[in-house]
């Protein structure tokens, strides 16, 4: 077989397999979409076909039933998130106060904080059937931030001059704050953007330590790209 053989032979089943990889990210999506608008209660294989525009066999193909789907959906947010926070703290300086800065930008990265996503998220959090989903599937990523937070926290307060804080309760207290803004966000969007939560956060972490934040220097710190 020639080289132009093997060519003619791989160019189709690359093609195939980016369809395939399309068709499942659609089926996704549509999913994300569905649960956003009727939430967990209302969303079906047959509604995420209608909106995919696919049929309910590509769907069974491809999830085998509806839980595989809202699986596939939470591994896809969690998998983005990671991306986003890790890509923040890979930019940022070395120093403790840079990373926890670089965290609360993740979180309020419009690629992540948005009122389709926020949707997703706590309609998973509110249903206590899909829980243990949440569970199996977020769980492993949300450990992975909290334990860069604890990092940075512990790296921080190791200072002299560094109130003393228990670092794994100040990093719980801190995702906490952060899930209620979410809330607030979602709950009330005319009184919580995006930008002003943001800056909300910030300014709760320069109370928390603000020796080693300066509340102006933080407040200039880019902001997350994108817009409300």
């Amino acid at each position: 077989m020639t080289q132009d053989d093997i060519a003619t032979t791989e160019a189709p089943r690359t093609r195939r397999a980016q369809a395939k990889v399309e068709r499942r990210r659609a089926l996704i999506e549509a999913t994300i979409d569905s649960i956003a608008d009727s939430g967990l209660s209302g969303t079906t294989v047959a509604r995420v076909t209608e909106i995919a525009g696919t049929s309910i066999g590509l769907a069974n193909f491809h999830f085998e039933n509806k839980e595989r789907l809202f699986e596939a959906v939470l591994q896809h947010l969690a998998d983005t998130e990671r991306a986003i926070w890790q890509e923040r703290l890979a930019q940022s300086a070395a120093t403790p106060a840079d990373r926890l800065m670089a965290l609360i930008d993740a979180r309020f990265d419009p690629r992540v904080c948005n009122s389709r996503t926020l949707a997703v998220w706590f309609a998973f959090w509110g249903d206590a059937g899909a829980r243990s989903i949440y569970r199996r599937m977020v769980e492993p990523t949300d450990d992975a931030r909290l334990a860069a937070i604890i990092a940075a926290i512990e790296s921080l307060t190791a200072a002299p001059d560094a109130p003393l804080r228990d670092a794994g309760k100040t990093a719980l207290g801190l995702e906490a704050f952060y899930d209620g803004l979410w809330l607030n966000m979602l709950l009330y969007p005319e009184d919580f953007q995006r930008i002003a939560c943001r800056q909300r956060a910030i300014e709760h972490l320069v109370a928390l330590f603000p020796q080693q934040f300066d509340a102006l220097q933080a407040g200039a710190t880019p902001l997350a790209r994108g817009a409300d």
